[in-house]
């Protein structure tokens, strides 16, 4: 079985997810994928927070047909801060009055001008054609560890569909409670979160959950573990059914990880720390 390779919410920290790339083995020097078939998933938000969102969106758009021509594969999911996105510069080109605030809710949340200013019709369209779940190795991939997605679907193939029609909508109101429920987390922490986690994988299939959007720090404060935890790791919980994937590496100098999955849980992580010099 090839390697399955998982890195969570970048927000716009190009640098650091070269680094943990090249770490990895998955990335030469000049960018080039270097990792045969291995499988790498990215869990979406690459927007947003830092400066560098578009860099990193055409980091993998440039790698995609790289690791098939391979015999690898890029997944890369869509966060809710891509819906900002997208939401913002839809309803800023249709409607200049925003009347639900939509460019004002993306800014507020990190949004960053330089984003739009650059961004073009190819990086848009990418972006409208991310799925929102996938299945890897027994593993369901998310991004927000969240239930909403069975308000879209009862299959990971209706609710990407669904996705894209939300996507599609000219409609302000449909996009507007896209995010709210979008923005939804802890689902799977306690008291009921290893029973939501069960829920969930009977519906949409796989035996473990990796998912984004809560950093670790904030996953261990809502679950109230001892201080020796260590934030700066994945961490597994509600009954080793789920893995939170979200570094906050856009937060935090020192946070940022990438980790390989196997059968039952994380096989391999790397970090920063593990420093192999200047790129």
């Amino acid at each position: 079985m090839s390697a399955l390779w998982v890195v969570g919410d970048i927000h716009g920290a190009y640098d650091k997810l070269r680094q943990l790339l090249r770490q990895a083995g998955l990335l030469t020097a000049d960018d080039s994928w270097q990792g045969a078939d291995a499988r790498l998933v990215f869990l979406g938000d690459y927007l947003d927070r830092g400066p560098h969102g578009l860099d990193v969106i055409r980091l993998i758009r440039r790698l995609e047909p790289q690791a098939r021509a391979a015999g690898g594969q890029i997944t890369a999911l869509l966060g809710n801060h891509e819906v900002m996105f997208l939401a913002a510069l839809h309803f800023r080109a249709s409607d200049p009055g925003d009347a639900l605030g939509f460019r004002d809710y993306w800014l507020s949340n990190g949004g960053q001008e330089s984003d739009a200013a650059q961004v073009q019709i190819h990086d848009l369209t990418w972006l409208r054609a991310r799925p929102a779940l996938a299945h890897a190795d027994g593993w369901l991939l998310a991004h927000a560890d969240s239930l909403f997605y069975l308000r879209l679907g009862r299959s990971i193939e209706a609710v990407n569909r669904q996705v894209g029609a939300l996507l599609g909508s000219s409609e302000a109101k449909v996009w507007s409670s896209f995010m709210n429920i979008f923005a939804d987390r802890f689902a799977f922490t306690f008291p009921s979160g290893e029973r939501a986690a069960h829920d969930l994988l009977s519906e949409l299939g796989g035996a473990r959950i990796v998912h984004g959007h809560t950093p670790v720090y904030v996953l261990l404060d809502e679950l109230m573990l001892d201080l020796d935890t260590d934030p700066t790791l994945p961490i597994t919980y509600a009954g080793g059914l789920c893995v939170d994937m979200d570094s906050g590496m856009a937060y935090r100098e020192e946070a940022g990880f990438i980790a390989r999955l196997g059968n039952a849980g994380v096989a391999e992580t790397v970090t920063l720390h593990d420093d192999l010099g200047p790129f």
